[in-house]
């Protein structure tokens, strides 16, 4: 029985992880931008300039072929101070700023200030840099958000990544597996929910999942457990790791969770009997094409 699971996963997951060429290329881009807002506001060029990787690169979650890499830089207190001065949307005008100082390295690179980031989008892949000032000395950064006449965001970027390191270790290294298999869900089925949403679902279902130590053979039961626990998630509340801020779910990803877990119990009962094909056409329907049908 089963016969098929373990080889479907592993392929699965081996297809979502980035490449050599695709990590070089991620880890070059963000390099640059950072050397280059390293220049214009330290006034030195160096290969280890300020700032580090965030979001899913940083997380260990980002499934290939990767659209972006998010990076924090941090910025000189005094530009802070000399930003607070100004009248209006103050941090509307510091991702202007920042902008315009990355023209100066890559003047035929399409950009914008989006939100809480400034967009830099080279051809292969978009570097979203947040621009952002150290608020204490446990991790925490105010970062911009423009939206509602601006206002300045707490963060604890570190905390985030903490978070699912630990939250991977206790699980013997299934969240991540998971959360960028999830990700191939929300990408094929369109789901609404956001991918750092995705993580902190992941952490929190393998953190108390009874069948959490094992390997790629019991995949198959970790997706219909984890789509049944995720239907009971409508309207609850997410906890920001560092920050604690509290974010609700709503409900608008319920249906499509619902079909998922109803296709997976299909899935998992056509595994246990090793009927494999029509398996692997079920976790298509969940997956996309990603997952592999045929497997020996």
């Amino acid at each position: 029985m089963w016969a098929g699971v373990r080889q479907r996963f592993r392929r699965f997951h081996e297809d979502l992880n980035l490449s050599k060429d695709q990590i070089d290329d991620g880890l070059g881009k963000q390099h640059g931008v950072r050397q280059s807002l390293h220049r214009a506001y330290y006034d030195e060029s160096t290969e280890s300039p300020c700032g580090f990787i965030v979001g899913s690169w940083g997380k260990g979650t980002v499934v290939a072929p990767p659209s972006d890499i998010d990076i924090f830089f941090e910025l000189p207190t005094e530009v802070y101070h000399r930003i607070e001065a100004y009248q209006g949307n103050k941090q509307s005008a510091l991702l202007q700023e920042v902008r315009a100082h990355l023209l100066e390295t890559y003047s035929q690179t399409n950009m914008r200030g989006d939100g809480q980031v400034v967009i830099v989008g080279f051809n292969s892949i978009t570097v979203e840099v947040v621009p952002a000032f150290r608020y204490d000395d446990y991790g925490r950064f105010y970062m911009p958000d423009t939206n509602d006449g601006g206002r300045w965001k707490l963060v604890d970027p570190q905390a985030e990544i903490a978070f699912i390191d630990t939250a991977d270790r206790n699980a013997s290294g299934n969240v991540r597996p998971m959360a960028q298999m999830l990700k191939a869900w929300k990408r094929h089925c369109n789901v609404p929910l956001k991918s750092y949403q995705i993580e902190l679902l992941a952490a929190e279902f393998m953190s108390t999942y009874e069948n959490r130590q094992y390997d790629y053979y019991w995949y198959d039961w970790f997706m219909r457990d984890f789509f049944a626990w995720l239907c009971n998630k409508a309207w609850a509340n997410l906890i920001i790791p560092g920050t604690f801020e509290s974010i609700n779910l709503g409900e608008a990803w319920l249906s499509r969770a619902q079909t998922a877990r109803d296709r997976a119990l299909r899935a998992c009962a056509d595994e246990y009997n090793d009927y494999t094909i029509s398996a692997g056409q079920e976790w298509q329907k969940i997956f996309g094409d990603r997952i592999p049908i045929h497997v020996q």
